[in-house]
């Protein structure tokens, strides 16, 4: 039988055009492009073949002079799902890979641990697909509606089912509110049948994708984690994530050193 690691694919969905932070793909980190960091965390969470989705040749090219894997993809896609399922039909078109593991380009401080909780759900669940939560803190952000929230029904062991995700304040009532991480393990059917749907009512109204695969029926499994990946969307962001990886990678003043 296969092992996990050979059923992956980690594949990470990148393009030029940002309306925030224009190149954003590219933005220099400690001298080296944003999505080569983040193919760099994720080669190191060692759950599959790691390739980096694009329509940029400039990104490809990037990418490749780092040592890392880039699949070419259209120009047209209308989501990242859309271009991770296509790069996944040309890396594998024989299907031998049964899980597709969607991790976000501008996440260049990612944990491997991190990557690697995102896939554990679906070796032990009959899910979809499995996603992340963090127990939300920080009180302004239970009312944020940029922090989009997840409903679930405990599983045990770290482990929810989704059952709503909002911009709202929810669920009602005293009890944890979990903060949702947007990376996405589908098993390979699943994520075929997701991107032939049409976008969904309740996708459209609280404009979250995860929405309408819960609208179709599919199960979504959730692993908590400890903390949020800093995401970069703003030039405020990419400033933040510069200060925060050039202080983890500051060597030790202790004992002279």
């Amino acid at each position: 039988m296969a092992t996990l690691q050979e059923q992956t694919l980690v594949i990470i969905p990148a393009r030029l055009a940002s309306a925030r932070l224009p190149g954003k793909p590219l933005a220099d980190i400690g001298g080296q492009p944003m999505v080569v960091r983040v193919a760099r965390q994720a080669t190191l969470a060692g759950v599959g073949r790691v390739a980096v989705a694009t329509d940029s040749r400039e990104i490809a090219a990037a990418v490749e002079a780092a040592g890392f894997e880039a699949v070419m993809t259209r120009e047209d896609h209308q989501s990242g799902s859309d271009r991770v399922f296509e790069a996944a039909q040309i890396m594998d078109p024989e299907g031998r890979a049964d899980i597709i593991l969607n991790v976000q380009g501008d996440i260049p401080a990612i944990e491997p641990e991190t990557i690697r909780r995102s896939v554990l759900p679906l070796a032990s669940s009959p899910a979809d697909l499995a996603t992340l939560a963090v127990e939300i803190a920080d009180e302004a952000d239970r009312t944020n509606p940029n922090i989009v929230k997840i409903v679930g029904s405990p599983l045990g062991d770290g482990l929810l089912r989704a059952l709503y995700f909002t911009r709202a304040t929810a669920p009602y009532g005293d009890g944890p509110l979990y903060h949702h991480i947007g990376l996405y393990a589908w098993r390979r059917q699943a994520l075929a049948r997701f991107v032939a749907l049409a976008p969904s009512t309740l996708e459209k109204r609280e404009s979250l994708e995860q929405l309408r695969a819960l609208e179709d029926g599919m199960r979504i499994d959730v692993a908590i984690v400890d903390s949020v990946p800093l995401g970069v969307d703003t030039p405020a962001d990419l400033e933040r994530a510069r200060r925060i990886l050039a202080a983890d990678q500051a060597p030790s003043s202790r004992n002279g050193q």
